[in-house]
């Protein structure tokens, strides 16, 4: 690794772009990096689907601002180009004009008569305008959505007791109500004919309300985003040339099929190979899969990832992997909700070759899939660790004086400092390798009984389950832990952050509504709630948490574990509701305006995010790629113009 690589970039708003490294990428063979490239292509190719699932109007508000910041005609010098030019970078950022974890609409810096005045000084036939539309009609249209905040506020709406469709700004119903929706889809359970290998239903499609009948608009090769998808499907065919073996060669050409059919039972075939599937190097995520970007939690949003093997690390989620079982069979849930026998977990600690849609520039540390409870039970599941994400995090991170304002003493400090890396990266794997792929329903249960609770149930599952074994002398003895006090610094910290410190990503005045978020709230407020285990105390006008009796806590993470796997066995959705709603949502106000004037004073950026390394194919004399190189000299407004002009599908 160069010493001199800047894992910094620019920074506004509430944001830190980041780079990460290819470590390691100059020791694949050519082939390797042919077929990392192909895929990588296949990943950016998807980036405005996830800007249209995101919000009708993203693609066209995107665009209309891009015409503007690059046109020389108009001054940039001015206090509101400037404010636009932020606010075009934060949409890049977020896939639209929605925040991208609070999901809140944002707020533009400039005014409509300024946006009204520079488009008509730009070039008209450069801009997004529909057939026989004047510049007036579309700013009409858009003007609405851009600067009124009581006009579609929110992407991705939870508030207990809201019809979350008609609340929700992102695009995946249209005109359907959500009593409407979960009829439909209850009713096509009720019908389907594969009840050994259901399939998940609504994950590709949007769901419409025409001439009063409702139905699916399928996102396939032939159908919704097919100039997209056609896209994805050629580097994909490409990719498949270049496979490593046969098996994954295979896994390519179903993921195809799925494309070209939009066969949610071909999906579920794909799902199946790709976790039988591990002498390979290279491996990739590319499709409809995460549906935390749905109120219901059924449509997929579109992602990629392109990744290989980080070898050195790998070892560590290797050894959880080959001991599930015996997790398993010590988990303190009620035995009827353990998996008897756990099959197929793998774990990989990976370093991302190419990151796009919902995993772009934002992206998560730790992967677990496939996501279908019926696969898991039967298959098992691959989770992946990703170093060199990490890593640029950490490296950012360092010195920055966040723990010294919010950690309580020195003693808790040092243990931080001792261990902290080690157990963030472990709880990480625990919660992919091990938690997601915990327990099972009991027969009968709908996976998505805990409807919009869902999300928030299962990621909380899956933390619990990391906390408890994180503190267990097991660990120890596999070499994963260095002694029996490291996992202090993952509670302490923890907590923190779910009573205190992810308060600084709320806006004054919100609630809590990423599930993500919900989930650290619910088990920090939980905690806290039984006793003196957790305090919050004051110190020099300062709020600092303080546990007094860390044997105690893990026994407190035991009984919350047993519960949130109950209301998930069982499909208890009032449980859940109640759960989630007690100690999840709300914020204290007070606290809240208290963490955020402490962190205002330490000037950091509360999310992050990453510019990609540029692949560069290298070719010879007959046209034949002879190598693949990487560059990372790419400005984030570079690529975010580049990626419009080059990756462009839907606009």
């Amino acid at each position: 690794m160069n010493v001199d690589f800047n894992y910094q970039d620019e920074r506004f708003a509430d944001l830190q772009l980041l780079r990460y490294r290819l470590n390691g990428f100059e020791r694949l063979t050519l082939k390797q990096k042919t077929l990392v490239y192909y895929l990588s292509q296949a990943t950016l190719y998807g980036r405005d689907i996830t800007f249209d699932q995101f919000g009708k109007y993203n693609l066209r508000i995107r665009k209309m601002l891009e015409v503007i910041y690059t046109d020389m005609t108009v001054l940039h010098d001015t206090d509101e180009f400037k404010a636009l030019e932020i606010y075009l970078k934060r949409i890049w950022f977020s896939s639209g004009i929605y925040h991208h974890y609070g999901c809140e609409k944002f707020k533009p810096g400039f005014t409509p008569d300024y946006l009204n005045k520079v488009l008509r000084q730009v070039d008209a036939r450069q801009l997004p305008l529909n057939e026989g539309e004047t510049i007036s009609q579309m700013c009409d249209e858009l003007f609405p959505i851009i600067f009124d905040e009581t006009v579609m506020p929110k992407r991705v709406n939870k508030a207990d007791g809201e019809d979350l469709l008609l609340t929700s700004a992102c695009n995946f119903y249209d005109g359907v109500t959500q009593a409407e929706a979960e009829a439909f889809y209850e009713l096509q359970k009720q019908q389907d004919k594969h009840q050994d290998t259901p399939p998940s239903f609504g994950l590709n499609s949007t769901l419409v309300k025409k001439d009063g009948k409702i139905l699916e608009e399928v996102w396939y090769s032939g159908g919704k985003y097919a100039n997209a998808i056609r896209h994805i499907i050629f580097w994909l065919e490409k990719a498949a040339e270049v496979a490593e073996n046969m098996q994954q060669k295979r896994i390519i050409e179903l993921l195809i099929s799925y494309y070209k059919t939009a066969d949610l039972q071909t999906f579920n075939k794909y799902c199946i190979e790709w976790l039988k599937e591990h002498d390979s190097s290279i491996d990739f995520i590319n499709g409809f899969i995460e549906v935390y970007g749905d109120p219901l939690g059924m449509k997929g949003s579109w992602e990629g990832l392109v990744e290989y093997i980080d070898e050195e690390s790998t070892h560590r989620t290797q050894t959880i992997s080959r001991n599930a079982q015996w997790f398993e069979d010590h988990s303190p849930v009620d035995p009827r909700f353990r998996k008897p026998v756990v099959k197929g977990v793998s774990a990989n600690v990976i370093c991302a070759a190419m990151l796009g849609g919902d995993e772009y520039p934002s992206t998560a540390i730790g992967i677990n899939l496939p996501n279908a409870d019926w696969i898991r039970a039967q298959y098992g599941s691959k989770s992946i660790t990703i170093s060199n994400i990490t890593d640029a995090y950490n490296k950012a991170a360092h010195g920055n004086g966040f723990k010294e304002e919010f950690v309580i003493d020195q003693d808790t400090l040092e243990i931080i400092d001792k261990y902290g890396d080690i157990c963030d990266d472990l709880h990480t794997d625990l919660h992919e390798c091990l938690g997601h792929g915990s327990g099972q329903l009991l027969p009968g249960v709908d996976p998505d009984a805990l409807k919009a609770y869902g999300n928030t149930i299962e990621e909380a599952r899956a933390d619990l389950f990391g906390l408890y074994y994180i503190a267990d002398k097991k660990l120890v003895e596999l070499g994963l832990t260095p002694d029996e006090e490291a996992y202090k610094s993952q509670y302490y910290t923890y907590m923190m952050n779910g009573l205190m410190t992810q308060l600084i990503r709320i806006s004054p005045g919100h609630q809590i509504e990423e599930a993500h978020m919900r989930n650290r709230a619910l088990i920090a407020h939980w905690c806290y709630e039984q006793g003196d285990v957790i305090k919050l105390v004051r110190r020099e006008g300062k709020t600092y948490v303080e546990i007094t009796d860390y044997e105690r806590l893990r026994q407190l993470i035991a009984t919350l574990l047993a519960e949130i796997q109950r209301i998930k066995s069982e499909g208890d959705y009032e449980a859940a509701r109640q759960l989630v709603e007690k100690y999840a949502v709300k914020v204290d106000e007070q606290l809240h305006a208290e963490v955020l004037e402490r962190y205002k004073r330490l000037n950091l950026a509360p999310y992050k995010g990453f510019i990609n390394p540029q692949l560069l194919p290298v070719y010879g004399t007959s046209g034949e790629i002879c190598d693949i190189q990487v560059n990372y000299s790419e400005t984030y407004a570079h690529q975010m113009l580049r990626y419009s002009s080059e990756y462009a599908t839907l606009i």
